[in-house]
């Protein structure tokens, strides 16, 4: 069954379309379980009908154009429960309803399974039989998987359109079509989509029109010729060190690579406008689906030489492709299933309007990034058909994670307003830039900025920032292909402590691990983030430490603004271990003749450990700062990466509330500074609370930074107060947030950041 079931999943996904797709699930079914009939039912999104949409045993030809209403019938009671219903004989129950035209009425036994995707019932899956007999368990327990294998297939399909309308008589939709994600980064982008993907996987390749198929196929032969000749060379290189069954396998590869079907398979689909890596990619993926259903385990295998010559011959059609960079004749949205910094990197800045992720959550490193540099970013678009978005109009809501392809002119004009009012917006912000961060009644509060580029310095005092709060070093690290030397992290952070001189900055000790990677320091773990990470790393690493630490204090030479943190802390033993090695560092320098001091050194509060300790550390360290985003992560026990539950991540969780709270409350009256460096601290919701909780030091991007200023400004400490008080009272993240909502509107401070055309669109 297990076999069966791979199989099956395989043809499926490979599927060209859904209704392919479903006539694939109900004949294969049909033939597995040795079942008269196999029928898929699909929930239409307009009338809640149950539309036939596939069978096998039943009339085939009125699939598509007859349905069963929402309480009517087996099939609409299997939806309604979202539970199988198992009849030894359906015509005797209560909810049994006769479908006219289908042919149904000679079969007694039924069994309905519901097809569920996060929670909504899609439709149903039912097979039955003529004669008055139960499906045992081992039947039910298959058709439950497999109708869990093909949510997944229908959810995408209604997510890019194929379902707006069963009806067979209906119009198809092309433009407006909307993909939920999450917000990455808040803000409007309007554009033309650019596709970018990591080089030599066949699976991320997108489809790209062409105009010019004869050069196409020109560069097809050419990197075939190529790929033969590694082959030849390879085989020669190695004959000696092989037998001849091993010698037999480079045979085998030139065989594939001759055979003139799937060049000729590749040519034609070049011929209707794709281009060669696109062609490429959709020829060996059939050919893989093909040979991953065969019963032969040898045969089997061949997928495995076929997706291995694929990547062979797509490495050499990218060696003669233009980088990314050369894609971008004007600004655009860059689309990905995984967006990298390193792939940001490669394209201007100027260029870049917005950006789409397929994978990833709001608190993924990217969308930080976005956010620091002002691009609308939406993240965690599972469903986004990206491969087929390359040079298609695009809308991108980073207020709302949403993304829209090939939008209507009505519906490009509503967003353009919002993001005429958004340029509205940023221009009020600018007359606050030289202004204090102080509310209504007085009460001063110190805005910093999180910082990791060098490019970040002038931008962020060119908001008005008081300090850096996090300076995040592992971006200095992840650039490199080796550790970068003392004279190398010497050099970079003297440009952000002169940068900032004589306001502090706060220096991160080299925070890896959890999902930020080195290349050439793999960590690989069964779970990352609660594996070895942050100063676990550093302090089995001395050497690292070591020399960051030195590297540090040298840079703050006779500057003496620097602050060192701590990040992962989980215990006292680590801060007092840390805090040696810092001293000891101190003496190093001096004696080589620097004239440095021992810096203020802090630690992060991010696991609830540490949560629990706050009193301990203040008696050790001179500030404390919270990082929210891992703190929120570790209270919930939810990866902050992972879009799945991407809505079960929320700062305004209680339970995160009042552990940010009980940080504040236990450090009262210690001689310690308290910030927060987590996304939290940028979000103007978060900042009033964070404020009325004691909270004396925000650290955001340098675009969240004008619009907390603006928020802090119009309002008072006392009306903060109050609205803590009223939110620490409720016990959902949502209603913290729509409370919220509803005081910042009654206070008149929700309009300084988001414009009020949002909820127009939506």
């Amino acid at each position: 069954m297990l076999s069966l079931l791979r199989r099956i999943t395989q043809e499926v996904t490979a599927a060209e379309s859904l209704s392919s797709a479903l006539d694939i699930i109900v004949r294969r079914v049909r033939r597995a379980m040795r079942a008269e009939v196999c029928s898929i039912y699909l929930v239409d999104p307009n009338s809640s009908e149950y539309v036939l949409m596939a069978t096998r045993g039943l009339n085939a030809d009125v699939a598509g154009s007859v349905s069963l209403k929402e309480n009517e019938g087996l099939v609409s009671l299997v939806g309604r429960r979202a539970e199988p219903v198992n009849l030894d004989d359906a015509h005797i129950h209560p909810s049994f309803h006769y479908l006219n035209g289908t042919g149904e009425e000679r079969y007694r036994s039924f069994l309905g399974v519901p097809i569920i995707h996060h929670r909504k019932v899609l439709g149903v899956l039912v097979v039955q039989h003529e004669d008055k007999r139960r499906f045992d368990e081992g039947e039910e327990a298959f058709l439950i998987t497999l109708s869990a294998q093909l949510a997944g297939v229908i959810a995408h399909a209604e997510a890019t359109g194929a379902m707006t309308s069963l009806n067979n008589n209906a119009e198809p939709v092309e433009s407006d079509l909307k993909y939920k994600g999450v917000p990455g980064s808040s803000g409007v982008a309007i554009g033309r989509g650019v596709v970018v993907f990591p080089s030599a996987d066949l699976d991320v390749i997108p489809d790209r029109q062409t105009s010019h198929p004869e050069e196409e196929i020109q560069i097809f032969h050419h990197a075939l010729e190529a790929t033969r000749q590694d082959i030849r060379q390879a085989s020669s290189r190695l004959s000696q060190h092989l037998s001849e069954d091993e010698k037999a396998l480079f045979d085998v590869y030139l065989k594939i690579l001759n055979d003139n079907s799937i060049a000729n398979e590749i040519e034609k689909k070049i011929l209707e406008g794709n281009w060669a890596q696109g062609a490429l990619r959709q020829v060996i993926r059939t050919h893989i689906a093909l040979f991953d259903r065969m019963d032969d385990p040898y045969l089997r295998e061949r997928a495995s030489d076929l997706r291995d010559l694929g990547r062979r011959i797509l490495s050499h059609l990218q060696e003669k492709a233009p980088n990314i960079a050369e894609q971008f004749s004007e600004p655009s949205i860059i689309i990905g299933e995984e967006l990298t910094a390193s792939m940001l990197g490669e394209v201007p800045i100027e260029k870049i309007k917005g950006l789409v992720s397929v994978m990833g959550s709001g608190n993924s490193h990217v969308a930080i990034l976005a956010r620091a540099m002002g691009i609308p970013t939406v993240m965690g678009a599972l469903d986004l058909p990206y491969a087929q978005l390359d040079k298609v109009n695009i809308i991108v809501d980073g207020y709302q994670g949403k993304v829209i392809t090939s939008p209507s002119e009505a519906l490009i004009e509503n967003y353009q307003q919002i993001v005429d009012e958004e340029r509205l917006l940023e221009e009020e912000y600018e007359t606050l830039k030289d202004l204090p961060c102080e509310t209504l009644d007085g009460q001063r509060l110190a805005l910093y900025v999180n910082t990791g580029l060098s490019a970040d310095i002038a931008r962020s005092l060119d908001r008005g920032a008081e300090g850096i709060g996090l300076y995040r070093t592992e971006v200095l690290f992840m650039v490199r292909d080796r550790f970068p030397t003392e004279a190398e992290q010497v050099q970079i952070y003297r440009q952000q402590l002169e940068g900032f001189a004589p306001a502090p900055v706060t220096v991160r000790t080299l925070d890896i691990g959890g999902d930020k990677a080195l290349p050439y320091f793999p960590i690989k773990e069964e779970n990352p983030f609660l594996g070895w990470r942050g100063i676990r790393v550093t302090l089995d690493h001395l050497e690292i430490f070591m020399a960051q630490i030195r590297a540090m204090i040298k840079a703050s030479a006779g500057l003496h603004n620097l602050k060192i943190m701590l990040p992962m802390i989980s215990s006292v033993e680590e801060v007092e271990e840390a805090l040696a090695l810092i001293r000891r560092g101190v003496d190093e320098v001096i004696e080589e003749g620097f004239d440095v001091r021992m810096p203020r050194v802090g630690v992060m509060i991010e696991v609830p450990a540490a949560v629990y300790q706050v009193k301990a550390y203040a008696g050790l360290v001179d500030f404390l700062s919270v990082g929210s985003n891992d703190l929120t992560q570790y209270l919930l026990a939810v990866d902050r990466n992972n879009p799945r539950v991407a809505d079960l991540y929320s700062s305004f969780h209680p339970a995160v509330l009042h552990a940010l709270q009980s940080i504040a409350s236990q450090v009262e009256g210690c001689e310690v500074g308290l910030s927060v460096c987590g996304e939290m601290a940028g979000d103007p919701m978060g900042a009033i609370l964070l404020m009325a909780m004691g909270y004396d030091v925000l650290s955001m991007s340098s675009t969240s930074l004008p619009k907390v200023k603006a928020v802090i400004r119009n309002i008072s400490m006392a009306q903060a107060q109050n609205m803590l008080q009223q939110v620490m009272e409720l016990n959902h993240a949502q209603s913290v947030r729509d409370t919220m909502t509803r005081l910042m509107r009654e206070a008149n401070i929700e309009r300084l950041i988001r414009p009020t055309k949002t909820s127009t669109v939506h």
